[in-house]
């Protein structure tokens, strides 16, 4: 291990040109906070209306995670044709997650998803327009939603590109809906092209 560095560079949020938080604080009610025991969903004790976290400033010591978090509408230009999160109800993560398919003949397959945490309060928020647009692209690359409205409950969202049909697909417990498909059929599919 001699000789290897690790660093992580954290970029500056002012910069010119670079999105701003500005009062949107919807992933401080949205995103569970291991490290300061907050569930996904609640509001964090440290948020302020209108002024932020009221430990930014010691944040790397308080909770780390938080500190090395963006939201993608803040750090991506994929996400140019959305709207700020509080806008639009929803955040979406940066950190990849996994879902796993299981085909009728047993086996299973690893599918990435984009977490996109939506709001309780308005749960068909993930049914935007432009998210939806946003997440056909990532089927391109072999990605689908996984709708999160909480920290246990979520639903699969497979874009018309990762199915036969060419229509939107949602799996909630492992059981589609809005479909005429099985679930096993989804999942054959997408593994078969």
């Amino acid at each position: 291990m001699d000789g290897v560095r690790i660093s992580i560079a954290l970029e500056d949020e002012h910069a010119p040109g670079r999105r701003a938080c500005g009062d949107c604080q919807l992933c401080c009610r949205l995103l569970p906070v291991q490290s300061v025991k907050k569930a996904a969903g609640k509001r964090c004790w440290h948020q302020r209306h209108h002024k932020g976290c009221a430990v930014y400033h010691r944040l790397m010591s308080v909770a780390p995670e938080c500190k090395l978090w963006s939201c993608r509408w803040l750090t991506n230009d994929d996400t140019a044709d959305l709207r700020r999160p509080d806008r639009s109800h929803y955040v979406i993560d940066m950190m990849p997650d996994f879902v796993t398919l299981r085909e009728d003949g047993g086996a299973t397959r690893r599918l990435e998803v984009v977490q996109v945490w939506v709001d309780p309060g308005y749960p068909n928020a993930h049914e935007d327009l432009a998210l939806r647009a946003w997440l056909e692209r990532r089927a391109e690359e072999g990605k689908v939603g996984l709708i999160r409205f909480g920290n246990e409950r979520a639903i699969t969202v497979f874009p018309p590109a990762m199915s036969s049909d060419r229509q939107w697909h949602v799996v909630v417990n492992g059981m589609v809906a809005e479909t005429q498909h099985s679930f096993a059929q989804i999942a054959s599919a997408i593994a078969h092209g």
